[in-house]
């Protein structure tokens, strides 16, 4: 993972490094000027109704989600703030919002699965992709294991589908899945510039994948 300041964040650090209104100096006094909003900004206005009532985490959350729809050519992308009916969390809201969606190519392919679709004389493009699980956070965040723990505990192996074309996708491909994909979800670091990072995270020990 990439390496940062050893700086020790106050309260509310995180959150406040999350998404500002850039402001560009006007006029030999100095005065200051709201600049013309860029794309990322207009998103998130867009989304939230005004990207300055938005919470911080929610506004992580939707650049996280404008990054996937429009650099990674995500589709049919939702925002969770509440846990599955099903999960064990006991609890009515995620501490933080969660992202689900379909990627443009397959994030992720299980060793054993990979066996069975040569079984099945397929290839990986052959088998339609799967919806993931993402977890916006920031580069200041400090992860632990009972924090990713709550984080599974919430979710289901495979998020909620409403849409009927990525349903039909699936049943007209002929890949008859022959195991349980288990729960993993992808781990979008937001950088202080913007950039950001995805990390695979599986929830226990998973066999490496073959290359």
């Amino acid at each position: 993972m990439a390496t940062h300041r050893t700086l020790k964040p106050g309260p509310g650090r995180e959150a406040n490094d999350i998404w500002q209104g850039k402001l560009s100096a006007v006029g030999d006094m100095g005065q200051q000027a709201e600049s013309a909003p860029s794309a990322l900004d207009a998103f998130i206005e867009d989304k939230s109704g005004f990207a300055g009532q938005a919470s911080p985490h929610h506004a992580l959350a939707l650049q996280v989600q404008y990054d996937l729809q429009y650099q990674h050519d995500w589709t049919s992308i939702n925002i969770h703030t509440h846990p599955d009916p099903s999960s064990s969390s006991g609890t009515n809201q995620l501490s933080r919002p969660l992202i689900s969606g379909l990627p443009a190519r397959h994030v992720y392919i299980h060793p054993d699965e990979q066996v069975q679709i040569l079984k099945q004389g397929l290839t990986e493009k052959d088998v339609p992709v799967e919806r993931e699980w993402v977890l916006p956070t920031h580069l200041r965040k400090k992860w632990s294991l009972r924090g990713f723990a709550e984080v599974f505990d919430a979710i289901d192996e495979t998020p909620p589908d409403d849409n009927a074309q990525d349903k039909q996708a699936e049943e007209t491909s002929g890949y008859q899945r022959a195991r349980k994909r288990g729960k993993r979800l992808l781990m979008a670091v937001v950088n202080d510039d913007s950039t950001i990072v995805y990390y695979i995270i599986h929830d226990g020990i998973v066999k490496p994948r073959q290359n």
